[in-house]
C-alpha cells in the first residue's frame, strides 16, 4: 500500500505529467483515482483539481472558466482568451464555458487564485450592499 502523499505532491505529479504528456492523461487519471480510492481520500478530489490548476498556471498553462447567461460565440471567446493571455502573460490558455442564467448578463472569468466578475448579478449585489450602508 502506498504511503500518504500530500495534496501538493499529488497535484505537482499530475501537473508535470499533463505538461510533459507522459504518462497519458488517461493513465494519470486512472492513477489518481486508484490512489484516492485506496487511501480513502476521494472527498479531496475537488481540492486536488484546484491544486493541479494552480500548478499548471505556474507553468504557463491556464484554465479559465467563463460564466455567462448565454452561449458565447467564437469571436467573443477569442477576445476573452486574448484578454486573459494579455493580463496574465500565460502562453497557453484554455477556456471552459458555463451557462448560468442567474448571472443575468455579462461575464465572469475565473482563474486559479483570481476572478473577474463583470456580471449584472454581481453589479446588482454591489449596488444593494452600497445602499444598505447609506
Amino acid at each position: 500500500m502506498a504511503g500518504r502523499l500530500s495534496r501538493r505532491r499529488l497535484a505537482t505529479y499530475i501537473a508535470d505529467g499533463l505538461v510533459s504528456g507522459t504518462p497519458s492523461k488517461a493513465t494519470l487519471i486512472e492513477q489518481l483515482a486508484a490512489y484516492l480510492i485506496e487511501t480513502r481520500r476521494t472527498k479531496e478530489l475537488g481540492l486536488i483539481v484546484r491544486d493541479v490548476e494552480y500548478h499548471l498556471a505556474e507553468k504557463g498553462h491556464l484554465t479559465a472558466t467563463i460564466t455567462s447567461a448565454f452561449d458565447l460565440n467564437n469571436e467573443t471567446l477569442q477576445a476573452i482568451e486574448s484578454f486573459v493571455k494579455d493580463k496574465t502573460k500565460a502562453p497557453n490558455v484554455s477556456l471552459t464555458t458555463l451557462v448560468d442564467p442567474t448571472v443575468l448578463g455579462g461575464v465572469k472569468i475565473s482563474l486559479p487564485g483570481r476572478e473577474n466578475d463583470q456580471t449584472i448579478a454581481h453589479q446588482l449585489t454591489v449596488l444593494k450592499t452600497r445602499f444598505k450602508k447609506v
